[in-house]
């Protein structure tokens, strides 16, 4: 497996290059010390794998690893940082990078690390693991705070009614509405949501709990 290693810190990169050199499923095939030489280094060397720290100075290494996922699709980058920061952590899942570790990690775990990343596998930090989970939690409740905000809550009655599998007719005599009335309220409600029709409006609904979001 060859591996680039990218560091500002000299002396990190010679631990690491001792530590995977040991290896011998590794080949440590450069080292860069910046995001441009990291970059540069990655697309004439081509490694399978790039283990890169995320602060570098100028531009940081999210944007090194973005730039490399999209010159060489098939060299898989592991961020390494010595803090378990929020944001940075998500932009690097964002960039594309296949695994995130701190750089406390033990060195029989960042050879496995290295070992997953290569078969294609991602890999997360345990001790990072909570954050990730929490974070997509707190989005999908956002999400569906947020998912009929654009309906009166007319339309959010009647869109539970839709998604419960009623007919226009049933649901005018329902709310003592006109039929016509009801498929003008539908028809607004599609629009809305941006679906062509009542099937996927309901399985909108359904996806995002409208009976918690029913009008009181």
């Amino acid at each position: 497996m060859r591996i680039l290693l990218v560091d500002d810190h000299e002396v990190v990169r010679i631990g690491l290059r001792a530590l995977l050199s040991r290896h011998e499923g590794f080949a440590v095939v450069g080292e860069a010390a910046s995001a441009a030489e990291a970059v540069e280094k990655a697309v004439a060397l081509k490694p399978d794998i790039v283990v890169m720290d995320i602060r570098l100075p100028g531009r940081n290494g999210i944007e090194a690893c973005r730039d490399i996922i999209a010159r060489l699709p098939d060299t898989h980058v592991i961020m390494l940082t010595s803090y378990a920061e929020d944001e940075l952590l998500f932009e690097a899942i964002r960039a594309g990078a296949a695994g995130y570790v701190l750089k406390q990690i033990g060195s029989d775990a960042l050879v496995r690390a290295i070992e997953a990343v290569g078969r294609g596998e991602a890999l997360l930090d345990p001790s990072l693991m909570r954050k990730v989970l929490n974070k997509l939690r707190q989005a999908g409740e956002r999400e569906d705070e947020n998912a009929f905000a654009g309906l009166s809550d007319q339309e959010v009655r009647i869109l539970a009614l839709i998604a419960e599998g009623h007919t226009n007719r049933e649901i005018a005599e329902a709310l003592f509405l006109s039929e016509k009335t009801v498929r003008n309220y539908v028809s607004a409600i599609l629009g809305k949501l941006h679906v062509n029709h009542r099937a996927q409006a309901a399985a909108y609904a359904v996806a995002h709990r409208i009976k918690d979001h029913l009008p009181r």
